[in-house]
């Protein structure tokens, strides 16, 4: 577990080719952070496993699946990554409970800097089921706010639900969030106590319709 708090960001030092994916190596020198072979690293919210680590370089293998079904296979070399380590019993929760089980990638849609950064995001299925004005969102590893929820956005001709958060000048600054462009995309993790009492709600109703009628 984790709670969207990015403790530091990293740079993409290498990738390299693997039988299974792709081996990720993370410069992050300025981390006092020294894991060990096994630990658990949010890399822009997708949880990692940490091969080996030394120097201020941490190496993670992903698999294939996790390159298709999140943003880590459009990272290159140089690019920054949002990095935060596993959660402990006496971990202060300023963020929200965050699992690093990546649900799916959004798209931006618009971008408003002006003195209130606002990022519209539409969002795939899987998330926008769980979107809640003022509930919890993870974009690429940070917890944040749903500040509204987009219902009816035209995008192309099609019709998507998606949402707005507000990011402040210290989430800007800490992460890699400043970098965001319309276009690119984002690691979401919808928050997973929504999920809990959603997949609840589903299998009461589902139990209730299955009941022999008398």
């Amino acid at each position: 577990m984790f709670t969207g708090l990015i403790e530091t960001k990293g740079r993409i030092a290498a990738i390299e080719p693997s039988a299974t994916g792709r081996r990720l190596i993370v410069e992050a020198s300025d981390w006092a952070y020294r894991p060990e072979a096994g630990a658990s690293i949010a890399v822009n919210g997708c949880c990692l496993t940490v091969v080996e680590s030394k120097d201020g370089r941490h190496q993670f293998d992903v698999i294939h699946r996790s390159l298709e079904m999140t943003t880590l296979g459009r990272l290159t070399v140089g690019d920054s990554a949002n990095l935060e380590r596993a959660a402990t019993l006496d971990t202060l929760l300023g963020g929200h409970l965050v699992q690093g089980h990546v649900d799916g990638t959004g798209e931006i849609l618009e971008i408003d800097d002006g003195n209130d950064w606002r990022v519209r995001i539409a969002a795939p299925a899987g998330v926008r089921e769980h979107l809640v004005d003022r509930g919890s969102i993870t974009v690429d590893g940070v917890s944040l706010t749903v500040a509204r929820v987009l219902r009816d956005v035209d995008v192309s001709g099609s019709s998507v639900i998606g949402f707005e958060i507000a990011l402040i000048p210290e989430t800007l600054e800490r992460t890699t969030l400043e970098a965001l462009q319309v276009g690119s995309r984002v690691n979401l993790e919808a928050d997973a106590m929504a999920k809990m009492v959603a997949a609840h709600v589903e299998r009461l109703l589902s139990a209730r319709d299955e009941r022999p009628q008398v």
